[in-house]
């Protein structure tokens, strides 16, 4: 056999009657001879054998009753809504050339049929119409039937079909997958009696399917459109996560509480990796057996999001825990002092610290606010990218402009394209009159700041490596480009290097955007930059809560300056608010700080706070000596320790790894566990 014999998918008309002689001599028993057959239809008569089909079939089953295909055609509704332009177009492609187009299901159920009358007409005859299942394992070897068990386009002429009935035909087939995630959804097919053989058939069948799947792929963007216009009016909640799911269970779109809303409550949800929530697939996406929600979802979380009577996704509302100790006059302030908290001060003047490693860094993003070079800057979660993003846009001629920020990381690639750039009138199904104007088309003449640009998917990379270096755009659903101009500032906590070398970012963008790039150091290499951090939120929150500006006692800035800080500034800003606003008292004190930064009394009776500055290197060793006596109290159970330390789970197992503690957690939990 030659080598390229195993991937052939054409028939060979010629060999029809050697072909012929094989399967006679297959079913009595012996090996095809050498060559007798391609290596598709080889495979596929043995899987007929062993599945016990009956070679001498002479048609299709009959087709299922009208109730029972209504109800077939209702569940792949979405499949017939795709292919119905294609499929009503092959009535008139495909007339006067005795041949039709079949749609079908991943089982093979024909869905519809198309095509010249006269074939129709012997369509019949064995019973390839809608409501008749084709598979494989019932009608033996055709192109439906194969090509959904190999997922690969096939074509299968005259005497290479398995059963005696279906000998006098020919037939090409093509799989449609689920652009989503690639899952075959059902298949194309063009048939035809043998005289009709041409090798076109298969190039219609694989360009048909090509078009449905675009089809599915646009209908699944009007659905994600339409889950957002539902969704986005409740997204702004001042006090509870916010997490919209599509159809699959996959969240969407997410608040910015949501994480935290999570973290709170013990629950470890990985949004970066698109947890799926099997519980709320619906329709087509429903497991077939019973899926039991998450232990952590409450039934009353859950709020379903329908459209046209139909569910397109749901809502889920994580309630943000209560926070005991505060006032009810802060109470009544919390949206209004939230909104203010969640604006920093623009420029560089709300980058607070006089440490050399910041002012180098401050100093750099001043010179570089003057170029219109692209600049990318690096630091870990929480260094406040954005403050430098907004202090270089400021400081420079773009100042009186746009400063737009796109979060790369928060939007799935089919919205984070729109999200970028925009789409006209009638682009899809549900757009806006009008359409709407994109991220990159709004930020003309000003910034264009991309967080986490080591998230944007590698398909719209070359998209947007074309807007730098051609400084125009399409919107969604144009011909005709729109000019732009732009100052781009990028932002990444990952090594992009690292992520081109694996082939997850572009080499030719990568250089692009990181023609010039400012580290900015994180809060463990500026430890004395602590202190007018802490002294600058108090006056802001004073200030935002209409209270009184509070005093801190010496010993927590020793065990604030002690601390590790994996979340940055954002992790202090975080922590003296909660301490701010659980301490009704003039100054705040050891016993303020959370469980992972305050620090028990030692054996010699002395705070860790009140330490000597000689013996200051010793509070780490004590705040993880206090986590080492939770882990034992609580015999390991992970969940109970992180809440008595008052930390997400996902931080002590991050503390676990750093110090190892994960000896501690073995011990205690005994063999076995």
């Amino acid at each position: 056999m030659s080598a390229n014999e195993p991937n052939r998918r054409l028939s060979n008309p010629e060999n029809n009657r050697t072909i012929m002689a094989t399967w006679e001599r297959f079913l009595s028993g012996q090996a095809p001879a050498p060559n007798a057959l391609r290596c598709l239809i080889d495979d596929s008569w043995r899987r007929c054998l062993e599945v016990q089909v009956d070679p001498s079939r002479q048609q299709a089953p009959s087709p299922v009753n009208e109730a029972t295909l209504t109800s077939l055609q209702h569940q792949h509704r979405e499949l017939l809504t795709a292919g119905k332009q294609v499929m009503a177009m092959a009535r008139d492609f495909l007339a006067e050339t005795e041949t039709i187009m079949i749609l079908t299901d991943p089982a093979g159920m024909i869905l519809s049929v198309e095509g010249d009358p006269r074939a129709l007409g012997a369509a019949e005859d064995i019973h390839l119409i809608a409501g008749s299942n084709w598979s494989e394992q019932i009608c033996g070897t055709n192109a439906i039937g194969t090509a959904l068990s190999v997922g690969l386009p096939v074509q299968i002429h005259a005497a290479e079909h398995f059963c005696e009935g279906i000998k006098q035909w020919t037939c090409s087939a093509a799989v449609i997958r689920d652009p989503y995630d690639g899952r075959i959804v059902g298949a194309v097919d063009v048939s035809g009696l043998g005289k009709t053989f041409g090798p076109h058939s298969l190039a219609l069948a694989v360009t048909t399917a090509g078009r449905i799947e675009s089809q599915l792929a646009k209908l699944e963007m009007d659905f994600r459109y339409q889950l957002l216009e539902r969704g986005m009016a409740k997204m702004a909640s001042p006090t509870d996560g916010i997490i919209i799911c599509d159809r699959r269970g996959y969240p969407i779109k997410v608040n910015e509480r949501a994480a935290t809303a999570l973290s709170a409550r013990g629950i470890n949800f990985d949004f970066k990796n698109t947890t799926q929530i099997p519980s709320l697939r619906m329709g087509v996406f429903a497991s077939s057996t019973r899926v039991d929600a998450p232990a952590w979802l409450r039934t009353d979380w859950v709020e379903p999001i329908m459209e046209a009577g139909e569910r397109i996704g749901s809502l889920l509302t994580i309630p943000g825990l209560p926070q005991s100790g505060v006032t009810a006059h802060f109470s009544r302030k919390e949206q209004a002092a939230k909104a203010v908290l969640s604006t920093d001060i623009r420029g560089f003047a709300g980058i607070v610290g006089k440490s050399q490693v910041l002012t180098q860094a401050v100093q750099k993003a001043k010179l570089l606010a003057k170029t219109n070079v692209p600049v990318l800057l690096l630091g870990e979660t929480g260094v406040g990218k954005e403050n430098f993003a907004q202090g270089i846009h400021q400081a420079g001629p773009t100042a009186d402009h746009p400063f737009v920020a796109v979060n790369c990381g928060g939007l799935s690639k089919d919205l984070l394209a729109s999200e970028l750039f925009g789409y006209c009138e009638g682009a899809f199904t549900g757009a806006r009159r009008g359409g709407m104007v994109g991220k990159v088309e709004a930020a003309t003449g000003g910034t264009l700041f991309l967080d986490e640009l080591g998230e944007m998917p590698l398909e719209l990379q070359p998209h947007f490596l074309r807007v730098l270096e051609e400084g125009e755009i399409y919107r969604i659903g144009e011909t005709t480009p729109r000019k732009i101009s732009i100052k781009l500032i990028a932002a990444t906590n990952k090594n992009l290097r690292d992520a081109v070398a694996e082939g997850r970012f572009r080499m030719d963008l990568f250089y692009r955007v990181s023609v010039t790039s400012i580290h900015i150091p994180p809060l463990r290499e500026r430890q004395e930059d602590i202190r007018t951090l802490v002294e600058h939120f108090l006056r802001k929150f004073a200030e935002q809560y209409g209270a009184t500006v509070k005093q801190v006692q010496p010993e927590v800035i020793s065990a604030l300056e002690s601390y590790a800080w994996p979340g940055n500034v954002r992790e202090l800003r975080n922590v003296i608010e909660s301490m701010f606003l659980l301490n009704d008292g003039p100054s705040l004190g050891c016993d303020d700080l959370p469980a992972e930064i305050g620090l028990p009394i030692t054996t010699d009776g002395m705070k860790a706070g009140e330490r000597s500055s000689a013996t200051k290197g010793s509070l780490e060793d004590s705040g993880l000596e206090f986590i080492r006596e939770t882990i034992e109290t609580y015999r390991g159970n992970l969940t109970l320790v992180a809440r008595h330390l008052g930390i997400a789970k996902s931080t002590l197992y991050i503390k676990l790894k750093k110090y190892g503690l994960d000896q501690v957690v073995d011990s205690v939990r005994g063999p076995g566990r």
